[in-house]
């Protein structure tokens, strides 16, 4: 069973939030040193929080120093490529969350303006609502539109199943036909085995 998902907000309570932070930071810590041995990479951790005295580094000071200090001789656009901040990462949260809404919104559009088509179809009568607009009626009419491609391609495929089932069949009693034949009744011959039956036959 996986774990829940986290929601990524301040945690309120004292005492949760220090827990939280006691395993948090001793998951990074392991994490960046398995990422630097695994890889075979220079990498470095600082976690410094509000009641530490000092800092809690990986793997020393004098590690940290030299990871820094590589870093720091990079250009300046080098170094921002795959940063991040707060404001950064709450702007792409937003713009995340508003596409799911705008897609959401459209969803629910085009399942009322089926809903609304269906209930023309049953009353047979085009009642649209009062308060629709012309971007609801486009809505309308695209849902109509791709509703009636939908039916067109059933329609093509069963013909095309149907048309193909037929030809089966047709060729299947074509090549039957020939092989029936009629075995003509004869009074005076009787036969009393299986050989001769089939000898009578092969006469015929």
């Amino acid at each position: 069973m996986g774990r829940t998902k986290v929601n990524l907000e301040f945690i309120a309570n004292d005492t949760k939030r220090n827990t939280t932070y006691m395993k948090r930071k001793k998951s990074l810590l392991k994490n960046t040193e398995e990422l630097s041995t695994l890889c075979g990479i220079e990498a470095c951790a600082i976690v410094y929080g509000l009641n530490d005295v000092e800092p809690e580094v990986w793997p020393s000071e004098s590690g940290v120093q030299n990871v820094v200090q590589k870093f720091r001789s990079i250009p300046q656009w080098q170094q921002s490529m795959n940063m991040a901040n707060q404001k950064s990462f709450v702007e792409k949260s937003i713009m995340k969350g508003n596409e799911k809404v705008r897609k959401l919104a459209e969803d629910n559009k085009k399942k009322e303006m089926s809903m609304l088509m269906f209930e023309c179809f049953n009353t047979g009568m085009v009642q649209p609502y009062s308060n629709m607009n012309m971007a609801d009626l486009n809505v309308l009419s695209s849902v109509i539109d791709q509703n009636l491609e939908d039916i067109s391609k059933r329609l093509e495929m069963y013909h095309t199943q149907t048309d193909t089932s037929a030809l089966q069949l047709q060729i299947q009693t074509s090549a039957i036909q020939p092989q029936l034949q009629t075995l003509t009744y004869n009074p005076g011959i009787q036969a009393t085995t299986l050989e001769e039956m089939a000898e009578l036959w092969l006469q015929v």
